[in-house]
């Protein structure tokens, strides 16, 4: 059964009807029940159509990747900065993979759909004695992104959280290493408001979600892997820098 989830991962006609039905029942909730706010997309419209990997800060587990999924698909038919009619769906931008927790893709029968979306799955944390111990990336899941890269965009958490401000993981540093792609920094807030924790329920209707594309990262990829990491941080406001501007900077960015 998972080989054959695997096989339907990669066909193409799967992945666009996955794209149409969750695109259709999402949209509501982004672009009417609350106010979408898009900047950035100038940095996106030329971009390869592989060693493309878009670093983002985390907030809900699926609400953010889908809006990803949408703002590229309607950059795909020439809208800026918005999402507009989502006819785009109909032909939807599919070189796309995300990276996510194993454990949050197998929770529901929505998350294993979602999964043929072009998910990566990683085993990042493991429990002991009731506690989480965080971890590195496992050498199978770094191939299995770098793979990707070489063929697709890739979404990528470095924190690996929806918790605010959490460290970075080293290893999204080291495949940069690897690969040398290019790097979108991209900063997104509002969503812990609107949705709760998954982002398939409604916490707070009426707000303003935002989601904003930087320019590429100009990395020097022979530096080690902490300053690389500490530059991603940096760019997606993620950093000790930005935790201590405190409530006042993350409540000005949601006006």
């Amino acid at each position: 059964m998972a080989s054959f989830i695997q096989r339907l991962r990669h066909f193409n006609p799967v992945r666009k009807l996955v794209y149409l039905v969750v695109g259709s029942a999402s949209y509501p909730g982004l672009a009417i029940i609350n106010k979408l706010k898009i900047s950035g997309t100038e940095h996106i419209r030329h971009l390869p159509r592989e060693k493309v990997l878009f670093v983002s800060n985390h907030q809900t587990y699926f609400a953010d990747v889908i809006t990803f999924l949408h703002i590229f698909c309607a950059v795909k038919w020439g809208k800026e900065n918005r999402l507009g009619i989502p006819y785009y769906l109909l032909n939807p931008f599919t070189r796309v993979n995300y990276v996510a927790a194993e454990e949050t893709m197998k929770g529901s029968f929505i998350s294993r759909l979602f999964l043929l979306a072009g998910g990566l799955t990683v085993k990042r944390t493991w429990r002991a004695e009731g506690k989480e111990v965080r971890r590195g990336l496992d050498p199978s899941d770094t191939r299995k992104i770098t793979r990707a890269l070489e063929k697709n965009w890739v979404i990528t958490f470095p924190q690996g959280t929806t918790k605010p401000f959490a460290p970075g993981r080293k290893g999204t540093a080291l495949i940069i290493k690897q690969v040398k792609p290019v790097v979108i920094p991209v900063v997104i807030n509002g969503f812990w408001r609107a949705f709760n924790k998954t982002g398939l329920k409604f916490k707070k209707k009426g707000s303003m979600l935002s989601i904003t594309f930087k320019a590429p990262l100009q990395i020097d990829y022979d530096a080690p892997a902490e300053q690389i990491l500490e530059q991603l941080m940096d760019a997606i406001e993620q950093s000790k820098k930005f935790m201590m501007m405190g409530k006042h900077h993350w409540q000005s960015t949601d006006k």
